[in-house]
């Protein structure tokens, strides 16, 4: 892939952007651009739902991301109609806008075996619309392990099964590339969104899985922004030759505020999530409510620094 032009990103990137995350950035941008800054419950494992989203909106948060996956809380099994009306509630007293759900959906495997994962993207899908039906969140996911060049056909043609159920729901599906995984570089999950070619399958960017691999800030959000609908920050340290994750801002490498201009820049209107890595909240006593400041001690005056307002 040729690099873009800057004129060629700006335009670009405003289009990409224009019909993501609940489809509504055709509104009018504000004079001083206008993004969320948000929280991802897979940082809080053990917290039932409604605790976290109070927990969260409390710290100050705009925003969060519910975790689907089967051993938290906010799975669609545990969250029955009631469940579901009680969360809905508590996203309406405490003002947090729901922008995400994280699962764990691998894009590899013969059609036979994405079945199951197609049932799981639409009861995902189901949830989102349950709880936020004039403003579903998008569902984000990994896309799994192995080798890029032996499963690229594969993910490319499974993806575009995927669409189908996305567009069926009308919920915008992000893949995320991930460090060590099969879809592991920014034009690996470019490649795999304009083959698929539709509106409704974007990518989720996170620049953690692109630091200590000679991949610059500027490069890498270049190449994703203008299909990237959700972006996601932590940090990483290399110890030993080997990388680890952190909380974001904790490592002191990544410069937060040039993320935030070149993102506005490019067009997008979206959240900035903090995610904790399960290398994290699995160390032995792990605080999720002392993480959750923390990130959002680190992050918050990179907004102002930056020039952006916090929707």
């Amino acid at each position: 892939m040729q690099p873009l032009t800057r004129r060629q990103f700006l335009t670009t990137a405003s289009v990409g952007t224009a019909g993501l995350l609940g489809l509504d950035r055709l509104q009018a941008k504000p004079s001083r651009p206008e993004l969320t800054l948000g929280f991802s419950l897979y940082g809080m494992p053990h917290l039932k739902t409604e605790e976290a989203l109070r927990i969260v909106a409390e710290i100050g948060y705009d925003s969060v991301e519910l975790t689907l996956m089967d051993d938290w809380d906010a799975t669609p099994a545990k969250l029955n109609s009631e469940r579901r009306a009680a969360v809905s509630k508590t996203l309406n007293e405490t003002g947090l806008k729901l922008t995400s759900l994280m699962e764990h959906c691998i894009l590899t495997g013969s059609q036979a075996s994405q079945q199951k994962v197609l049932e799981r993207l639409k009861k995902a899908a189901e949830l989102g619309h349950d709880l936020r039906p004039d403003q579903p969140p998008l569902i984000e996911t990994v896309a799994g392990s192995g080798k890029w060049e032996t499963l690229k056909n594969e993910m490319r043609d499974n993806l575009g099964e995927w669409a189908q159920v996305a567009s069926s729901t009308k919920t915008v599906i992000a893949v995320k590339p991930h460090r060590g995984g099969v879809v592991d570089h920014p034009d690996q999950g470019v490649w795999l969104v304009e083959q698929v070619n539709s509106p409704w399958i974007r990518l989720d960017f996170d620049y953690s899985h692109f630091t200590h691999r000679n991949i610059s800030l500027k490069e890498s959000l270049q190449t994703m922004l203008p299909y990237t609908s959700f972006i996601q920050v932590k940090d990483t340290i290399m110890k030993d030759g080997k990388v680890s994750f952190v909380l974001p801002g904790e490592s002191g490498e990544i410069d937060y505020v040039q993320l935030l201009k070149l993102a506005v820049a490019g067009g997008y209107r979206g959240d900035i999530c903090c995610e904790v890595s399960s290398m994290v909240f699995r160390q032995k006593g792990y605080d999720p409510v002392a993480a959750a400041k923390t990130c959002y001690r680190n992050l918050a005056p990179a907004f102002e620094q930056a020039g952006i307002k916090r929707g």
